[in-house]
């Protein structure tokens, strides 16, 4: 069967809602999810160290939240205790802010809000205020939020560490 690009799309962009719905709807969001995205609309994890991108305070619809890269960052709610819990297929969809050294604070960024965490895997993590740090893979282009409120459980964060949930 020969699909169109337009069908490969469609495809593409259902599969990739089926998986953040599944992200987001309970709170364990390890192992048992799998699901397919194309190389295009998924982000690898990305690292904020020495010489790496910082986070940064920049302006979007939803108003001034945390980003690196240009690419707007995420929390997830069940991240109790800084704790990261989304991994496996959910980190595909919600690729994590890799940390290799201390994270860097960029503009309206205090450094002492920034930490790292470990992983389940034992890699680091970006977190501020203690939330863990994710892009979502549906974010295209800088200034995009399309993560906001994925299951009730995905925000974006704002300068003083509370989650933005309108």
């Amino acid at each position: 069967m020969n699909l169109s690009n337009r069908s490969r799309l469609a495809i593409a962009a259902v599969t990739l809602g089926l998986l953040a719905a599944a992200c987001g709807g309970d709170d364990s969001s390890s192992d048992t999810e799998t699901a397919t995205t194309t190389a295009t609309a998924a982000p690898t994890a990305s690292t904020a160290a020495a010489g790496g991108d910082a986070v940064a305070l920049s302006t979007t619809s939803l108003g001034d939240v945390l980003t690196s890269g240009g690419k707007t960052l995420y929390i997830f709610t069940p991240d109790d205790g800084a704790t990261p819990t989304c991994v496996d297929a959910c980190a595909t969809a919600w690729p994590p802010l890799a940390a290799d050294g201390a994270a860097v604070a960029g503009d309206g960024i205090d450094a002492d809000d920034l930490t790292t965490v470990a992983r389940p895997d034992g890699s680091m993590q970006v977190a501020y205020y203690g939330w863990p740090l994710y892009f979502y893979a549906n974010d295209a282009a800088p200034g995009d939020v399309t993560g906001q409120g994925v299951g009730g459980k995905w925000w974006v964060i704002g300068a003083d560490g509370t989650p933005i949930e309108s």
